[in-house]
């Protein structure tokens, strides 16, 4: 609602470009995580450093649950805890989708509506 405020006609497709940039970084950051991972010995510092980029992304477009889950992540990696790290990484990437679904479904009745159109 919030980018909502910020759109207008001068820039329609605001909120969706905003989301859709969101995604793109946020599909960056979990390969660059999820290959982090992997890595032994875990580089908790670099983990810390793309979930601290994640997390203000998802501020970025009001993605509570998974900024909670990203800051959930990073004291998991100040604690030096991988299997915490791993289990949460999971939990964020489900919040991601259900976001992600939610919004989909948000554009697509914009659009039948044509709310995000000038007159």
């Amino acid at each position: 609602m919030q980018l909502e405020d910020l759109q207008d006609d001068a820039n329609p497709n605001f909120v969706e470009e905003i989301v859709s940039s969101f995604y793109s970084d946020s599909a960056r950051l979990i390969h660059n995580i999820e290959q982090a991972l992997a890595r032994r010995p875990v580089d908790f510092s670099k983990l810390d450093d793309y979930m601290h980029q994640f997390k203000g992304s998802s501020s970025s477009i009001g993605a509570k649950k998974v900024k909670m889950e990203c800051s959930q992540f990073r004291e998991y990696c100040c604690a030096g805890n991988i299997e915490g790290c791993i289990r949460t990484f999971q939990q964020l990437k489900q919040e991601h989708a259900t976001l992600r679904r939610k919004l989909e479904a948000y554009f697509q009745l914009v659009r039948q509506t044509g709310q995000g159109e000038t007159s």
